[in-house]
């Protein structure tokens, strides 16, 4: 594609720090899983859960689960186990689950090996904050990911992703955003389990994230639903507003109206200029999208229409 360049840092992209995943609280560890269950509720659903995972050998680290009507209701569970040959059970595991969970209580599953981590990639535009402290973050493993390449529509951000050994991709974007998305395509399909929009200026086709596949995640300057549109901070302040926040969602082909992950606020005074809303602002988006990131890299997060069920430790 005509106008895409691409920037490779010289230094290796396995230069983490020091300490680890378990320094951090991250338990990628090898022969360490996790388990997603999710549908509608009936008696027996944990016993079932267990009774697989025993049967397979599996040691129970931690168990969640909700929920939302004592009858009737939508039941979600997170199950954290242990067992050494995962790799090479999961054949029977999975086919385990399908037979006890799947066909016999109408439920649907998905396992995830902590050892695999997710293969993450950044979008972003010319603002700098939140890319940047996922970045950090990533290179001080806190967050269980992979980072792939960051994909731009401007090139202003490249000799800032250069120190961190990460591919960086400028992909110019024009009023037809088609040729864009075949290239966006031809980059993360298949690559990638997750994409990042880090204040990435651009709407997204539904198109795309049809043929993308992987779930999309976007931070948004307010506590929406509020101040759409550009200048949400001036719109904030010419409001006099007392709280400016933050939300990190999943994107749909409704703007900004997907599953919601997590929201923050700060308060803010008649005292606090524009800029002052701004540097707050940005503040509170990178918090929450680097919690929204974490939660689902590490499976923490079940989907229920347009509401997510977020399982903390």
């Amino acid at each position: 594609m005509a106008g895409v360049t691409a920037r490779r840092s010289r230094a290796s992209a396995a230069a983490l720090t020091a300490g680890g995943p378990a320094a951090a609280g991250l338990d990628d560890t090898a022969g360490v899983g996790r388990l997603l269950v999710q549908g509608p509720d009936r008696p027996g659903i944990v016993s079932a859960v267990s009774a697989v995972l025993t049967r397979h050998g599996a040691n129970i680290v931690s168990l969640r689960q909700h929920s939302t009507d004592t009858v009737g209701g939508q039941f979600a569970q997170r199950t954290v186990f242990a067992l050494p040959d995962l790799d090479a059970a999961r054949h029977a595991l999975a086919a385990d689950l399908d037979r006890e969970i799947a066909d016999g209580l109408g439920l649907r599953w998905s396992l995830h090996d902590t050892a695999q981590r997710k293969r993450v990639a950044i979008f972003a535009s010319r603002a700098d904050h939140c890319l940047l402290d996922l970045l950090w973050r990533w290179r001080r493993r806190e967050l269980a990911m992979d980072v792939t390449t960051v994909v731009a529509n401007h090139p202003d951000l490249a000799a800032d992703v250069e120190p961190f050994g990460i591919p960086f991709v400028h992909v110019p974007v024009t009023g037809d955003k088609t040729e864009a998305e075949a290239e966006h395509l031809r980059l993360l399909a298949g690559r990638v389990d997750l994409v990042v929009l880090a204040r990435y200026m651009q709407i997204v086709s539904d198109d795309f994230l049809q043929r993308l596949g992987v779930p999309m995640i976007n931070i948004h300057h307010s506590f929406l639903p509020a101040f759409i549109g550009a200048g949400p901070y001036a719109k904030a302040k010419d409001r006099g507003v007392k709280l400016i926040g933050a939300t990190a969602h999943y994107v749909t082909k409704d703007l900004d109206e997907g599953p919601i992950i997590e929201q923050d606020v700060v308060r803010v005074s008649h005292a606090d200029t524009v800029q002052d809303l701004v540097q707050k602002g940005a503040d509170v988006e990178r918090a929450v999208l680097s919690r929204a990131v974490r939660w689902h890299c590490e499976d923490r997060i079940v989907t229920d229409g347009n509401q997510t069920v977020v399982f903390g430790r």
